[in-house]
C-alpha cells in the first residue's frame, strides 16, 4: 500500500460524515425568534447558518398565533428543531419545552408526552407530517 488510509477506515468516514452534516445543516436558522416577535414583523424572517435569508410564512404564523395561548407566543422559538440521528431508525429528538407545549396544544402530540432529561423522542412519521403541515416552521437538524 502507499500509506494512505482506505475509505473504510473509521476516522476517514467520520470526517466525511461530519463534513456532510455541516453542509446539510447550513440551511438551519441560526437565530430562532419567538412567535411573538415574528408576528410583529411585516416580513417575518431570520438568517440561516450560511447567511441566507429564511422567510417565514406569515399566514402560518398567524394561524399559530390564533391557536396557541399568548404566554406560548413569548416562549416558542421558531422554527421548531428536530434532531435527526442516523443511529435512531424511527425517531427524532426534540429538546425544547415550549415546542412540546405548542405541539400538545395543537393536538400534534398527546398531553402525556413529556420531556425526560430534557429530551423527547418523536416518531419520524410525525415529524415528516409536521414538516408538510407547517412548512418553514419546522426544521430537521442532522446530529
Amino acid at each position: 500500500m502507499d500509506g494512505r488510509q482506505g475509505i473504510t477506515d473509521e476516522s476517514v468516514l467520520s470526517r466525511w460524515m461530519s463534513l456532510e452534516k455541516g453542509r446539510i445543516n447550513r440551511g438551519i436558522v441560526e437565530v430562532r425568534m419567538t412567535l411573538a416577535k415574528l408576528l410583529t414583523e411585516g416580513t417575518p424572517s431570520s438568517v440561516t447558518k450560511e447567511g441566507k435569508k429564511y422567510r417565514f410564512n406569515r399566514d402560518l404564523l398567524r394561524e399559530l398565533g390564533r391557536r396557541l395561548p399568548e404566554p406560548l407566543h413569548r416562549r416558542l422559538r421558531l422554527p421548531l428543531l428536530f434532531h435527526f440521528d442516523p443511529d435512531v431508525k424511527d425517531s427524532c429528538l426534540l429538546t425544547d419545552p415550549a415546542a412540546v407545549g405548542a405541539l400538545q396544544v395543537l393536538g400534534e402530540i398527546g398531553p402525556p408526552r413529556q420531556l425526560r432529561d430534557g429530551n423527547l423522542w418523536v416518531g419520524r412519521a410525525i415529524v415528516y407530517s409536521l414538516i408538510r403541515k407547517y412548512p418553514v416552521l419546522v426544521q430537521m437538524v442532522m446530529g
